[in-house]
């Protein structure tokens, strides 16, 4: 009898002491030791019902935080999808070699163009050809991000595409490789107008779109048009160095940061003199945008196509201790006269909609320049100076 009392005893001390420990901690007493979240979490430790998986708590937590900035620009990078985002800053990234695009149907996805040079290209995949299984494995249903996953990996070990082309299925053996994507390319539009179309103003913009200018230049052309529809942005310093390159002596960018300090960026004398027209659209954001009000500004371009979205801050990406990242804005940005972009973008002076149908094949270069409306509209603006 004497060791049951002792044994209820003992429970009903663990029992109170555990209720203690909980009465102190929800009613704040050790507040200034352990935060909301942390105190939150270790109620769910203790005492949730269910499974939780720490990892997924943190980021949902992390996600909510930066959501709760009200701020659209700012954003958390999972450490799943920390190395993607590297791949797409560098425009670099260990695969075969296509984009692709799903179908409305779900049934694969669609091939919409294959990389000079890449082993897809070698192994014979085609724009056309609908992905149907990676590896032995049916995608039906997937996403392109989620199929992207599967095909990409380390580099030299190679991966089984099967394909549908026209009623024949084929299976190919392709080799992952680490591909350049192309940033900037230029074409001749006519005898003296060339085209410039630059995919975003990440690594090796400048070097490329610079050189794209110089291949039309030498072909005859002495007129430019740009196109930065769809184009995301991406560094101040690939920026800077285009414009450089295009305008005369002066400034083009004006960053302002969260302590009140101020950088200025400035143009030399040497510049380029052409007449100039930039295609905007309502995916142009940062850079983009900014690249085509500057050449406004300085009086040597006219924009074509509609309205853009307006960004007006800068982002500085900081990574975390687990591998994940947040990109933070910490500044905003002004265009060589001084305006801020943010939530007012670009109104173009010569406005051309498109439909959806249009507006998916510019997206995807599925577009011929002289199907495509919003050229054809710079183009006879250009024509006539």
């Amino acid at each position: 009898m004497k060791k049951k009392l002792t044994m209820f005893l003992s429970h009903a001390l663990v029992a109170l002491l555990a209720t203690l420990i909980t009465l102190v901690l929800l009613s704040g007493g050790i507040t200034n030791r352990y935060t909301k979240l942390e105190q939150l979490q270790a109620l769910i430790e203790r005492y949730y019902i269910g499974e939780s998986d720490e990892a997924t708590m943190q980021d949902a937590a992390a996600h909510a935080m930066v959501d709760a900035l009200g701020d659209r620009w700012s954003y958390y990078i999972p450490q799943s999808a920390y190395n993607a985002y590297q791949e797409q800053m560098n425009n670099a990234y260990v695969g075969i070699g296509v984009t692709i695009s799903t179908r409305k149907d779900g049934s694969g996805l669609d091939v919409i163009a294959v990389t000079e040079g890449s082993s897809a290209q070698s192994a014979g995949i085609m724009v056309g050809d609908i992905i149907t299984a990676v590896d032995g494995q049916s995608i039906s249903g997937m996403g392109s991000e989620q199929v992207r996953n599967f095909i990409r990996g380390e580099v030299g070990t190679t991966v089984s595409i099967s394909v549908k082309r026209g009623e024949e299925a084929h299976a190919f053996s392709v080799l992952r490789q680490e591909i350049q994507q192309k940033v900037a390319g230029g074409q001749m539009l006519s005898a003296d107008v060339g085209l410039i179309t630059i995919e975003n103003f990440d690594s090796r913009c400048a070097e490329e779109t610079i050189a794209a200018i110089q291949s039309v230049i030498q072909q005859g052309a002495n007129k430019l048009i740009f196109d930065v529809r769809n184009n995301p942005g991406g560094y101040r310093d690939e920026l800077v160095k285009v414009l450089d390159y295009l305008l005369p002596e002066g400034l083009v960018f004006r960053s302002e940061y969260y302590n009140g300090k101020t950088e200025e960026e400035f143009s030399d004398a040497k510049c380029l003199d052409l007449p100039m027209a930039v295609l905007v659209n309502g995916e142009s954001y940062s850079a983009a945008e900014f690249f085509a009000v500057a050449l406004k500004d300085y009086d040597r371009a006219f924009t074509v196509g509609e309205q853009t979205c307006g960004k007006g801050y800068f982002q500085t990406v900081y990574e975390l201790q687990d591998g994940s990242a947040v990109g933070l804005s910490i500044g905003k940005y002004y265009t060589p006269k001084g305006q801020s972009l943010a939530d007012i973008g670009i109104k173009p002076d010569i406005p051309v909609q498109v439909d959806e149908e249009t507006a998916y094949a510019i997206r995807y270069n599925a577009l011929e320049p002289e199907n495509d409306p919003q050229i054809q509209a710079a183009l006879a603006r250009l024509e006539k100076e």
